[in-house]
């Protein structure tokens, strides 16, 4: 496993890593104990970054994750939650105050059975009033820090120009890393304009979503997708594509996702113990950059094409 340093904060994550949503049922149902399997094949495999959120299945995730963490020797995974999405009874509430955010960490830390927080992101700051997260929920977290109740401070988004506000308006060192999802794939490598902004603050950068939440997999998207039908299009065709060639679509989307060496870990998310040793194993492979060019030049019609987060 390679393992590459999040920007200054000291830790060395593993290049593909570990994102827990799928413990919350987000995209199918689960086994628990299943998803609590695939969990320490993980880390078992040399995987030692976790990233969760309250807001996965309503705080689900965090509990099933907790449940795997307690029989994990705690010095040997990085863990990630989020502060700002929220659920309850189906309904998804956002809360960016700094009051909840405090409340919202130690909250986590019981359902994850763990005495500190690694990393802890404003999750989906597309959701909120760009202000506030400035001047409000970023403070908080930076106050938490200084208590070591958390080790390091990071947002999250779609949107990738709000980094670049956010950023720019708090005081040098409050944002340890960011968190951009779908944002460099095999259809959308926009990420990659932002790596030299990144870089000059010192912040980190994890990739989240190689597979663009479903959209470059062999089941294919999901109903709920909220990519544009023409893209779904040119996905069917790359899948097509790689599937003449004797490969499938995952394997060229993970290798893809990360071979930047300056993206520090991509997350993905699995329940099937399965599925995250054939993941971990699509990591380990070399890239073949015709394919890539290939399969590129089916998304040229839609390359960089995004959608509304919800």
């Amino acid at each position: 496993m390679e393992y590459r340093e999040l920007g200054k904060t000291g830790m060395k994550l593993s290049a593909i890593s570990l994102g827990a949503s799928s413990l919350g049922g987000v995209f199918h149902s689960l086994k628990e104990e299943t998803g609590i399997q695939a969990v320490y094949t993980a880390i078992e495999e040399g995987i030692n970054f976790v990233d969760v959120s309250p807001y996965y299945g309503h705080y689900k995730a965090e509990t099933v994750l907790g449940k795997a963490l307690k029989n994990i020797e705690r010095n040997t995974y990085y863990l990630s939650t989020k502060v700002g999405r929220y659920g309850k009874d189906g309904v998804n509430t956002w809360d960016y105050s700094g009051r909840k955010a405090k409340e919202s960490v130690y909250e986590s830390m019981e359902r994850l059975n763990v005495d500190y927080i690694d990393l802890i992101n404003v999750h989906d700051i597309e959701f909120a009033d760009l202000e506030q997260i400035c001047k409000e929920t970023l403070p908080a977290l930076v106050e938490l820090r200084s208590e070591g109740v958390v080790k390091h401070v990071g947002i999250t988004n779609l949107n990738l120009r709000h980094f670049k506000y956010v950023i720019d308006h708090v005081v040098p060192g409050t944002v340890e890393s960011i968190l951009s999802f779908c944002h460099y794939t095999l259809n959308d490598d926009s990420l990659s304009d932002y790596l030299d902004y990144f870089e000059s603050r010192d912040i980190g950068v994890i990739n989240a979503s190689p597979f663009s939440m479903g959209l470059l997999t062999q089941r294919g998207t999901p109903d709920w997708h909220p990519a544009p039908e023409a893209l779904k299009r040119l996905a069917r065709k790359a899948v097509a594509y790689c599937n003449s060639k004797g490969l499938s679509i995952e394997q060229a989307a993970v290798a893809f996702s990360v071979s930047n060496p300056r993206i520090s870990t991509t997350l993905f998310s699995s329940t099937n113990p399965d599925n995250v040793l054939k993941t971990i194993a699509h990591a380990k492979e070399p890239v073949d950059k015709e394919l890539i060019i290939e399969i590129q030049k089916i998304f040229e019609p839609g390359f960089r094409d995004t959608w509304v987060n919800s």
